[in-house]
């Protein structure tokens, strides 16, 4: 991509920076979920997700460096900013999706967490089945940067990026990492389609974006959960013949429209 182009994606959420939050953490898929379950309110802005992390320790850490600390690392892993369209479609299908709380934290991480993104193609190339030595990621992380990372600095975001991949399906087992199949929802699937849309991506090859390609499911299996998601009013899918559509109508804003009509 274009530089030009990822400035555009970063007004929208995405992230291009060289760092990630994975060489501290994982995608903390259990402090977003008590986050949100804390913050229950649609309404609610940025500094409402930080009183609640500092002030009110709604995730029950032990010092206040501790809790500013988690507070940066959700913001670098998600924005936690209701005006940026990827984490209020993720707000958005969070709540209408349980069952698809895994695969929408992983999908907006991947979007916005450069060395997580940087292992999709390691992880996804195993068939089901396998197994995914820590060592091996290690080596993978470290042919792609040589010598950027410390030998404990490497086998920590190893560990945190397996935790990630696991906590998402992609992945099972505790010290043996095996590869598994994830289980996609009309809302990541939604999730990964709105995805592919900003980036500038339109009709059937919305099912063919690396987005896509982390549901872990057939073209088939994909379609089917779009028009249950159109069917639940949360987009718009229509197909007739080879020819497909899908809109977000609910979760595009007029101001975004207008920054994906300049970027297209």
């Amino acid at each position: 991509m274009t530089e030009a182009n990822n400035n555009n994606l970063t007004r929208l959420g995405f992230s291009f920076q060289r760092g990630g939050a994975h060489t501290a953490r994982t995608m903390m898929l259990e402090e977003l979920g008590a986050l949100l379950s804390y913050v229950d309110r649609p309404e609610a802005e940025k500094a409402d997700y930080l009183r609640a992390i500092d002030e009110e320790n709604c995730l029950g850490k032990r010092s206040g460096k501790t809790r500013l600390l988690t507070y940066r690392h959700l913001v670098d892993l998600y924005s936690l900013d209701p005006s940026i369209i990827l984490f209020r479609a993720l707000l958005f299908f969070w709540q209408r999706d349980p069952a698809g709380h895994p695969l929408l934290a992983l999908l907006c991480t991947y979007a916005r967490d450069a060395i997580f993104r940087s292992t999709a193609s390691f992880i996804l190339k195993f068939p089901e089945g396998s197994t995914i030595t820590r060592e091996a990621l290690e080596e993978f992380i470290d042919d792609r940067e040589p010598g950027r990372f410390s030998k404990a600095t490497l086998k920590s975001t190893a560990q945190n990026i397996n935790s990630t991949w696991t906590k998402s399906g992609h992945l099972m087992g505790r010290i043996r990492k095996i590869r598994a199949r994830a289980l996609p929802t009309a809302g990541s699937v939604s999730y990964a389609l709105l995805l592919g849309y900003l980036t500038g991506v339109r009709g059937e090859s919305l099912f063919k974006t690396d987005y896509a390609k982390l549901l872990d499911c057939s073209f088939e299996k994909a379609i089917e959960l779009t028009a249950e998601a159109s069917r639940k009013g949360w987009i718009v899918f229509k197909r007739v013949g080879d020819v497909i559509e899908v809109l977000f109508p609910n979760l595009i804003n007029e101001q975004e429209m207008e920054w994906l009509r300049e970027q297209n």
